[in-house]
Formats: structure tokens, sequence, C-alpha cells
């Protein structure tokens, strides 16, 4: 066959200006071609199509009616979900949420269905619903805020989660943003019910209890992801690239921070249900077991703390909460015995609250070849108001102002990208066209490609608590702590 030009290939007809492509990897292109002329051929991303093809087989046409709208349920209704925080709007970069902000966009663009929220409180919702209203309905053309709320009748129920999920059919899915310790319940009620699942991180605090998600989804045949956006950062993800030509593993060091304001947001469970370690070096390390994947192993986790800060006026959190951590870890090399390296993840909640941005974050990485040093505070864009000085925006993880149409535009940040994501790859299980454990083959944040993410986790937490080092291995096919 001779080919005489090539053509970018996305799912779907023709989107509008202010909606991306998304364009489909080689395997699910695999999937869609069975059955289509032998005349076309795909080749990363992209279709061979000769000049003489016109119009889309039958086979093509079935399989693009065939990935059905997604019903989702979100599990939590704070900050990250909606903006809305129990002192009202969120003063942080996350005014107007994420998730929900997401999923109202993807259901305008018919990827998502019916929409349900769940949450302790259901006296939170009135003042919720008229956050969303104003302030994403308001703000966009053409999007639907509403929702299905749970708990009903302005209950307080701390189960409502259970009921909301029983209410659901199998194939749907749950989408978990609520504090650390309530990830691993809700994650596996779901699965157990045939659910797929996307879990912010940490996916959950316990090592064991993350190798228990890794059993039930494969058990059940679900899809479940981590939500690390970070990996869908185009500067995170090129520098991972970047860093497999390096040769082998020496440094790694990273530093992020929030400012001490957000003691106030998570007052409610900072220092009792969870740590900054595991709330902001997740990122980080998990960057980190990212780019080293099958490259080299961590084997060994000190961690220390500084504190004094959050447990003191204004912000008087309970005398276990840090202000920072750190967590020192040895990596082992895979490939030579005499190679190892050593990271370093520092993160705090006690930042200046005027330095200019919300989330400090940098790291460096050095390999026997090269290295690395990664700026995502400063990204080259600033802006300076009198009232309040300057600051450093980040419009490539959410972009809020909206497009010449009127509509959201944020389709191509990497917050967006990343729920996006999961929404495809649960339409395209559900159709048939790929099977869960594909999606561990390829970087994703599959809750198996990012267990050694929760070991580290763990381990600086155990560390810290008995104030001695903790190891890291395999044994069999589980990783566990020592």
């Amino acid at each position: 066959m001779h080919v005489t030009q090539l053509v970018p290939f996305h799912l779907g007809p023709p989107l509008p200006a202010y909606g991306p492509p998304t364009v489909l990897p080689p395997q699910i292109l695999r999937g869609l071609l069975r059955g289509l002329p032998e005349t076309i051929y795909e080749a990363d991303g992209c279709l061979l199509q000769p000049l003489t093809f016109s119009s889309p087989s039958p086979t093509y046409r079935q399989a693009m009616a065939d990935l059905k709208k997604l019903n989702v349920l979100m599990c939590g209704t704070g900050e990250y979900t909606t903006g809305w925080t129990g002192s009202g709007a969120s003063t942080s970069d996350k005014k107007i949420g994420v998730v929900a902000l997401t999923l109202f966009d993807l259901r305008r663009r018919d990827k998502v269905n019916h929409l349900g929220m769940v949450g302790v409180n259901g006296k939170k919702f009135p003042a919720i619903r008229q956050h969303l209203e104003k302030n994403i309905a308001g703000a966009y053309k053409d999007m639907d805020v509403s929702f299905e709320e749970f708990p009903k009748d302005n209950l307080v129920d701390a189960d409502a989660y259970k009921t909301a999920i029983d209410k659901m059919s199998p194939g749907e899915a749950v989408i978990i943003f609520t504090p650390d310790t309530t990830h691993f319940p809700i994650a596996i009620y779901a699965i157990e019910r045939g659910l797929h699942v996307l879990v912010t991180k940490p996916a959950t605090k316990l090592l064991a209890h993350h190798n228990e998600l890794i059993a039930a989804a494969q058990k059940h045949n679900v899809v479940c992801f981590v939500e690390h956006h970070k990996r869908f950062d185009p500067v995170y993800s090129d520098a991972r690239a970047r860093a497999a030509t390096l040769g082998e593993f020496n440094f790694f060091n990273a530093w992020m921070s929030q400012p001490k304001s957000q003691l106030e947001t998570f007052r409610a469970w900072a220092g009792k249900d969870s740590d900054i370690s595991y709330y902001l070096s997740s990122h980080h390390i998990d960057i980190c077991c990212w780019i080293l994947q099958d490259i080299a192993v961590p084997t060994r986790v000190v961690a220390s703390a500084a504190t004094g800060i959050a447990t003191s006026a204004p912000y008087n959190c309970v005398p276990e909460t840090e202000d920072t951590i750190t967590l020192l870890v040895d990596w082992q090399s895979l490939k030579s015995p005499t190679h190892k390296g050593t990271a370093v993840y520092t993160a705090s909640w006690t930042a200046p609250l005027k330095s200019g941005v919300h989330s400090a974050q940098h790291w460096y990485y050095m390999g026997e070849k090269g290295d690395i040093n990664v700026d995502q505070a400063h990204r080259g864009y600033d802006v300076t108001v009198d009232e309040t000085g300057k600051s450093w925006v980040n419009p490539f993880y959410m972009k809020y102002s909206p497009s010449e149409s009127g509509h959201f535009d944020g389709q191509r940040g990497y917050g967006y990208i990343s729920i996006e994501k999961f929404v495809d790859a649960v339409r395209e299980v559900n159709t048939g066209l790929t099977q869960p454990s594909d999606y561990d083959k390829h970087g994703l944040p599959t809750i198996r490609n990012t267990v050694l993410t929760t070991a580290i986790l763990n381990a600086g937490r155990i560390s810290l608590d008995e104030k001695r080092p903790v190891g890291i291995k395999k044994d069999g096919e589980q990783w566990i702590l020592e």
C-alpha cells in the first residue's frame, strides 16, 4: 500500500475551538481498527490514511457510539472539589475547585452524564449550590452545575457515601477527594461493588491498604487510578523523558510548601488524620518514583520534622502537628549493584503568607551523565496588583479564564487532564476496547503503579513516630515495610 498522508486521530466528532481533541494511544487505536479496511494503519497516535479513504467504516462508527456517557459520584465537598471551604469560598488558587468544574465541563462535552456529590454534612449543600451557580454557571456559557446530593434533607451522616454508592450500577465511577483516613474505606467499598475509582493522593496512608486496593481492583476488573496530576504537567513529563537519558540515578531533592493560611483551611484534620508529608510530599515522591520506575527501588527511609508554628496561636493545631517534614530515602539500582542513590523530600505548610505563590514547588535530579532543575513555582508569568502585590500564577494547572466564546477553556490544564484521562479509561473499559490492566503498562498513575509512593510515605510516618529507619522490600509480589 502507498501511504500518502498522516492524519491525527481523535475520539469523536470534530470539537469546537474551545475543546481539545483526545489523542488516542496506539493500544486504543488497535482496538478501534479491528475490522477496518487493511488500507488503514496506525502509528504513535496517528492514522496513516490513503487519499482514497473518504468516510468512517460502520465498525468505527459503532465503536464511537458504544462509548457511553459515564455516571460519576464525587466523594468530598471541599476546596478541591467545589472551591468551597468551611469558612466560605476558598482564597487559594482553587477558588472554584477542580473536580466538580472538570466534570461539569466533561458533561457539556458529552463524556459524563449523571453527577452525584456526597459529603458528611448535608447542611452545606445550599451554600455550595449557590457558590457553583454564581461562580461557574454564571461565569461560563452552557455550564450545567446540577448534581444529586448525599446526605439529603440537611442530615449529617458519616456513612452517606455508602448510601450514594449503593444507588450506583457496576461500571459507573467514584472520584474520592476526602480526608486521607477515609480514602481506603470509600475506595474498597466502591471497588467491591464493581465501580471504577479515582482517588486523590495519597491513595492510602498504609501500604497494607494500598496492596488491598491493588488486589481488589484486579479481582473486580475495574479501573483504579490515583489522582497524581503532576504526571500530566508537560514540564514534569518532559523532564522524566530526559532523565531516562542520564544513566544511573544519583540524587533527587524536592521542596514543596504552602502558606500558613492552609493551617486554617485544614485545621479539622491537620495532625489528627494526616500530615504535611502525605499531603504535599506525595506529589514529588510520586514524580521521583515515576522517573525511576524499572530503574531503581527505594530501600530505606529516615524522617525528621520541625514543629512549633502549627501548634501555636493563631493556628492552634493539635500537638501532633508538624510544620515541616523531611524524608531521606535510599534507592538501589535495578541494573547495577554498585549504583545507589539518595533522595530528600521536604514539605511544609508554614511558608510565608505573601510569598507570591500558593504552592512553592522545586526539584532537582542528578544522574551519572547530567542533571535536571525544575522550578514550577515561577513559570515566567507574574501579575502585580496594588492590594496584594506580586504573584506567580499557573494557568497550566487550571485555566479559569473563559474562551472567546464564553465557554470554560481549561481543558489543556494538567489538573483537568488528570480527571479526563480517568474518565476516558473507564469509558473504554466499559465498552470493551481495553482492559484495566492495560493502563499499568503506560506510566499512568494506576493503583499498581503508585504503590512505592505509598510505601515511602508510610515508612516516613513510622520513622517519625518510632524514631528509627524503616526498610522497604518486595516479598513475593507485594511490597512490605520492615
